[in-house]
């Protein structure tokens, strides 16, 4: 894991394992305080409780990089490497029948589990410790820090996705998605580019994170870097946020429009339009 400048890898990857940490004990005493699972969730067509069955997915899915307690990958994983967004979509669609009727009565007492779980055998492991993500590509390595950005992703954001089916509070701190901001997307926006939308597209986006971090965000003609807390260059389009609101637009949990009403994210450089392009060509995983 390269280091960046005025970043201390080590202390960032603790903050976040201690985000993770204080989230699990919340998504527990959410799950078990839904009142029917099977209510639509806040992402249609799933209901609350398969939103918290593919949570349960998601903590065994980064537990078995370690402990290989999940076996059974045939089962999930679509053939072949295809598109980035198709095979997110397949992988998950599987992912909420892993756990059985009986199963799913105990959501919270698994999400505990696995989720202490994780961060036990990954207690002693330096940030870059690669872990093997075959549910994002057949060959994709994350770091130990990107896939701990992850699992809080997920957590905060299937979170908000149960409490909205539930209509029980959810909320999500800046320094929150401020972590999930700088561990996960430099390494996940990458491999959610739509390649064929991005032929022919080249664009910086200089993405300003209020409180940090700050992305430079390249599309170069089918291909997309993310770079964090990158060297001064030239961009087409600075994209300034709200950490919170970036990271649900991100996600495709609140319309942009809402956040731009609201003053939460703002375009300006050269072509300030062009911001509206990010979205398009970078899907949400």
């Amino acid at each position: 894991m390269s280091a960046v400048a005025g970043v201390d890898p080590v202390a960032e990857h603790e903050r976040t394992r201690a985000a993770l940490r204080a989230v699990i004990p919340r998504l527990a005493r959410l799950l078990r305080g839904v009142p029917d699972l099977d209510a639509p969730s806040g992402v249609p067509p799933w209901t609350v409780g398969d939103a918290g069955a593919h949570l349960c997915a998601a903590y065994l899915a980064y537990c078995s990089a370690f402990t290989h307690e999940f076996a059974d990958w045939d089962s999930v994983l679509p053939p072949g490497d295809g598109p980035f967004t198709e095979r997110i979509t397949a992988v998950n669609a599987k992912s909420i029948g892993l756990l059985d009727a009986g199963e799913r009565r105990h959501l919270g007492d698994l999400v505990t589990a696995r989720g202490e779980r994780f961060l036990q055998v990954t207690r002693d492991l330096a940030p870059g410790t690669p872990v093997e993500a075959p549910w994002y590509g057949q060959q994709v390595v994350l770091t130990l820090a990107t896939a701990t950005g992850l699992m809080l992703s997920e957590s905060l954001l299937h979170g908000l996705d149960i409490a909205r089916g539930a209509r029980i509070p959810w909320t999500i701190g800046a320094d929150e998605a401020r972590l999930v901001i700088g561990q996960a997307m430099p390494a996940v926006m990458p491999l959610a580019l739509d390649e064929a939308k991005a032929q022919g597209v080249r664009i910086a986006f200089d993405v300003v994170i209020k409180g940090g971090p700050r992305l430079a965000v390249v599309v170069d003609d089918g291909t997309a870097t993310v770079t964090r807390d990158a060297p001064p260059r030239a961009y087409d389009c600075r994209i300034t946020a709200d950490p919170a609101a970036f990271l649900l637009i991100s996600f495709r949990r609140r319309p942009l429009w809402t956040a731009i009403v609201r003053g939460r994210i703002r375009a300006g450089g050269r072509k300030p339009w062009l911001a509206l392009r990010l979205g398009e060509l970078i899907a949400s995983p």
